[in-house]
């Protein structure tokens, strides 16, 4: 499995890449407001890299459930100047937007991206598309059902797996057909985005089966609500959950997980692998 982001290359046969996040916003869900202030969001980002992040995922408007739509240029003021310090003092820091707006993706890949995290899979904005395919940038398209505003309310499936797979089948169908090479596009479930605590779970278990779709697969599920649920205690800290969880995606062979706590998710992967755990990846 090949993944392309510009000019780079990744083999992802050799493990799951980190994507480290990065909210540059005042309401995210886990740490909105604590790097919405320019100089702790570039601290942050450094930090994020210096931990062993593959790949820092910069966004500036929240997605969590009920947030409050931003302005393309409040987006833009936010996160271009985080990815040219970034860029100006890390340059082979490989820089994801997380946006569903074009004109800040191309801002973003102007300003030095090379991957654009679009939560709408490149739907929300009729030009998106063209963007990406122009950029070249490595392209992450995501399932949601609804919107911020809705899609918490009553999420339903007849089955979650096999729907979703559709979908994403399907804007992988669009996105090579519109002339993005296949090799640039990853494809994300999107956990906790539209389900409920059981679809995340089942979700989480049958990542393995998107594989078929041919494409990169990306996993969000860090500090996610339902880790509290699982492990009894919604106030927890969800740090521990978590890196549960990134070995359960390694272990099936998802190739980015993207999560807060970059050092202790690296750790555990690295010990993963040295004990022999990416060697199960070849009966799957």
């Amino acid at each position: 499995m090949i993944w392309r982001c510009g000019d780079r290359r990744f083999d992802l046969k050799l493990g799951p890449l980190v994507m480290g996040i990065l909210n540059v916003t005042p309401d995210s869900f886990s740490d909105g407001g604590e790097f919405f202030d320019l100089q702790a969001a570039i601290a942050r980002a450094l930090k994020l890299l210096d931990e062993g992040a593959d790949i820092l995922d910069i966004g500036g408007e929240s997605t969590r459930p009920y947030a409050t739509a931003v302005t393309a240029e409040d987006e833009v003021r936010r996160v271009i100047p985080v990815i040219e310090t970034v860029i100006r003092d890390r340059p082979q820091a490989l820089i994801s937007i997380d946006t569903s707006k074009a004109s800040v993706a191309e801002a973003a890949v102007t300003a030095g991206a090379e991957i654009i995290n679009d939560v709408t899979a490149l739907t929300g904005d009729p030009r998106m598309i063209a963007v990406a395919k122009a950029s070249g940038a490595g392209v992450c398209a995501m399932h949601r059902q609804g919107t911020p505003q809705t899609m918490q309310d009553n999420p339903f499936y007849d089955d979650v797996v096999d729907e979703i797979y559709e979908f994403l089948c399907q804007r992988r169908d669009a996105l090579i057909a519109a002339g993005i090479d296949r090799q640039r596009i990853c494809l994300d479930p999107g956990i906790g985005f539209g389900k409920t605590h059981e679809h995340n779970v089942t979700l989480m278990g049958n990542c393995w089966r998107f594989h078929d779709l041919g494409c990169t697969l990306l996993v969000g599920h860090s500090r996610k609500a339902f880790i509290g649920k699982l492990i009894g205690d919604k106030a927890a800290d969800r740090t521990f959950g978590t890196i549960g969880g990134a070995l359960a995606l390694a272990r099936q062979g998802v190739q980015i997980i993207r999560v807060h706590d970059i050092a202790p998710v690296r750790q555990a992967l690295v010990l993963f692998e040295a004990c022999g755990g990416l060697d199960e990846l070849e009966n799957l």
